[in-house]
């Protein structure tokens, strides 16, 4: 590949190859066609080929940008490579002016691919040894932050490559032709497996030679903290000889991935290991210790030759967790922490609402042991679940899941003796007025789809109230725990975010420290304290609080039809006195138990043990924005009960969207105050105040309905609450008594914050 063919692969398009559409003229026919049974078919290769060579010829597009990406891919995939590198210089050449000073994209990769396999075709040469000449082209004249893009692209697993094929291969199943847009599509998906396929063996060899040229890695260093000793692993550019920002994650996993990426970015990326590589890894209690770990590991950081003094902190679930453990204590080195999705310990885990959850017994069991056998069965869901249907079955005690599972866990157990968000809890991360001392800049990330989102919303709300300076940036969009994790170009559960929400939240986190610590400019996405993207309308707004996200509501009250199971959310208090009655039988286990289901899009609703409310069509477009509340006015028969609450848009076309996931849980008893327990009264007429802490933006269509449900706990992967107001983790069926039920009265409502 000569200088100007590697210049032109430098410089390319923020459009990736997969989000290609066609559109054209061409499309209103069809092709035979007979999907294979699966993606590892021996006969796909064949198949595949066959179907582009047919598309070829007849394959049109106005646009150019997006005819060359999509006739790159159906000439490799029928084959003829050195027209498809050809292709792909062309459009590199055609997007190089526009794309000066872009990030790099993953278009990249498949100008790489192409161009190894024309090679590897042409001179009759090995594909390792033509995709490693094609790598050494390019990758090494890359700087360090587009090397390290580009090359954990190039790392990404085939696997949801091949499931993507997977998907589209059975949809068309059973049918015996398919129309040449969706040929298209389909012959994308497969080039992305076939790629990752091909060239995944050799990428790491060319990777770790890569890197040894960029970075210098420090052996593992073992930092002394009161509880024991943990390995530090420190990644450098090679390039920059001046002391260095450090930015610290301190995390359970074994991985130093973001050490590098720190580096990438021109910092010492600084990763601390709370577990050890085997045969060394020793058991850790989570949380307990977090504040002095994060507080020794920051001074050994600071005091080191290479660092200049400052240290950044950040990390997603635990790793966040760490970080605003350390801030508790506010070393001085501390300057600054960016999280997505942290951990909010007694708050999201390993309780949500007060309720605890099963998935917390399985990790605390692998972080709390070295048994090669739970190190095993960590990653196994269907053993899990499972084990959970068991307990559920048996009715035993939620403090018998150790039993049940064979493998005692004393931290698990420690846990449930603190259901309560009492001193055990507060200890562990700023609690009240502590929160009013934190006045570095902070950054938190979270999802309208992420499990994690109350521990984050916890973290900001918190901040702001006892700290009404504070320099909390808040980020909120259509993403899950595994997006704000990686990237969000991956859609939770299948749903397509809108193109403005596909933001690169490690990305935007790098350029928010550059500010804080460079001085360049405060990314133009951070305009306000808070910024969340209105799903449906793709925009972003921005608001100083929480509540002026919002700037009005609306009121629906909980109204009983008497002609069928679905009940009306009205806008008008009805004039005479209704209840809605719902009865469920903590007792009984003879019904079928499925997974819970995540889907965000989905044609009808189950409502086992839940009420449906649904409001009228909606007269005009209404941006649901915020916190919603609620008051409940009831009777129940228990002195306790665990609510879950789920709303959903009912499109006109018939589809349900959720906004938010996982549904808001709680216990009634800590509705009023997660420290104290507040029973209820059983036999008489009260009423519950409710402030959620899951909160969506979405643009509500015309005619769409607002649908609410509102159920009642009893799955087998959460505590049950069997209403006697005792230890809700002593409680087993034989508590049960007479099934639980409740009078909802039309006097009830929910508020839903509405966009001015």
């Amino acid at each position: 590949m000569n200088s100007a063919r590697s210049a032109g692969i430098r410089i390319v398009s923020v459009v990736v190859l997969s989000l290609c559409t066609v559109r054209g003229a061409w499309a209103a026919s069809a092709l035979d066609f007979h999907a294979p049974q699966s993606a590892d078919d021996s006969a796909v290769p064949g198949v595949m080929r066959d179907l582009a060579e047919r598309v070829l010829p007849v394959y049109q597009e106005a646009d150019r940008e997006r005819y060359l990406a999509n006739l790159s891919a159906l000439q490799m995939v029928a084959g003829d490579y050195s027209a498809a590198d050809a292709s792909r210089h062309e459009l590199r050449d055609r997007r190089r002016r526009k794309d000066a000073g872009q990030p790099v994209s993953r278009a990249l990769i498949y100008d790489i691919y192409a161009y190894a396999k024309a090679t590897q075709s042409e001179n009759r040469v090995p594909l390792a040894n033509a995709f490693a000449r094609a790598f050494n082209d390019v990758v090494p004249r890359l700087d360090d932050r587009d090397a390290y893009v580009i090359t954990r692209w190039l790392e990404s697993s085939e696997r949801p490559f091949r499931d993507a094929f997977q998907r589209q291969l059975d949809q068309l199943r059973g049918t015996d032709s398919i129309g040449e847009d969706e040929a298209v599509k389909l012959i994308r998906a497969y080039l992305e497996f076939a790629a990752y396929r091909d060239f995944g063996p050799f990428v790491p060899a060319l990777v770790e030679a890569d890197d040894d040229r960029r970075y210098t890695v420090d052996a593992p260093a073992l930092v002394k903290t009161p509880h024991g000793s943990i390995a530090t692993v420190v990644v450098r550019p090679k390039q920059i000889s001046k002391p260095l920002t450090a930015l610290l994650e301190i995390k359970i996993e074994d991985t130093d991935a973001n050490a590098k990426e720190s580096a990438a970015h021109g910092y010492a990326g600084v990763v601390a290991h709370l577990r050890g590589d085997p045969p060394e890894r020793s058991p850790r209690v989570p949380y307990q210790h977090g504040a002095d770990e994060a507080r020794a590991i920051i001074q050994w950081v600071a005091a080191q030759t290479w660092s200049d003094g400052r240290v950044g902190m950040y990390g997603s679930g635990y790793s966040g967790f760490e970080a605003w453990a350390a801030a508790s204590r506010l070393p001085p080195a501390l300057k600054a922490i960016a999280t997505a999705a942290p951990t909010a310990p007694g708050i999201d885990f390993p309780m949500s609402g007060s309720i605890f959850r099963n998935f917390a017994y399985r990790w605390s069991l692998y972080v709390t042991t070295s048994k090669e056998s739970v190190e095993k069965s960590y990653g196994d869901d269907a053993l899990w679940r499972a084990l959970d249907l068991d307990w559920y079955k048996s009715g035993r005690r939620y403090r018998d899941l150790g039993r049940i599972h064979a493998e005692p866990n004393p931290i698990f157990i420690r846990w449930l003796n603190h259901p309560s968000y009492d001193r055990y809890w507060q200890k562990m991360v700023p609690f009240r007025k502590q929160f009013a001392d934190i006045s570095i800049p902070v950054l938190t990330t979270t999802g309208y789809f992420a499990p994690s989102q109350p521990g984050a919303l916890y973290y900001f709300t918190e901040h702001t109230r006892y700290n009404p300076n504070a320099n909390h940036t808040l980020i909120l969009g259509p993403y899950d725990d595994r997006a704000l994790q990686d990237r969000p170009a991956a859609s939770p559960e299948g749903y397509q975010p809108d193109a403005v929400a596909l933001i690169d939240v490690h990305d935007l986190q790098y350029q928010w420290f550059d500010h804080i610590f460079k001085g360049s400019a405060k990314p133009e996405l951070l305009k306000d304290r808070v910024n969340f993207e209105v799903m449906a309308a793709n925009e972003w707004g921005h608001a100083s609080t929480l509540e002026a996200m919002a700037g009005g509501s609306l009121k629906f009250y909980l109204d009983a039809n008497d002609a069928g199971e679905s009940h009306r959310l009205s806008l008008r208090k009805g004039s005479r006195a209704t209840f809605v009655r719902q009865v469920v039988n903590l007792a009984d286990r003879t019904e079928g138990v499925l997974p819970p289901t995540h889907e965000l899009t989905r044609k009808n609703l189950l409502t086992r043990d839940q009420i449906l409310f649904e409001s009228e069509p909606l007269t005009k477009s209404r941006d649901f924005v915020g916190l919603f509340s609620a008051r409940l006015d009831f009777k129940v028969n228990k002195m306790d009960m665990d609510l879950n609450i789920a709303f959903y848009e009912h499109l006109a076309s018939g589809d349900y969207v959720r906004l938010f996931d996982p549904a808001y849980e709680l216990r009634a008893s800590y509705a009023r105050d997660r420290i104290h327990r507040h029973l209820l009264k059983a036999g008489e007429r009260q009423e519950l105040t409710l402030h959620s802490d899951r909160m969506t933006s979405r643009r509500l269509k015309s005619g769409s309905r607002l649908v609410m449900l509102l159920g009642i706990n009893k799955r087998p992967d959460r505590e049950i609450n069997y209403g006697t107001g005792d230890d809700v983790s002593e409680e087993s069926i034989a508590d049960a008594h007479a099934p639980l039920e409740v009078r909802w009265y039309s006097d009830s409502f929910i508020e839903i914050p509405i966009r001015k």
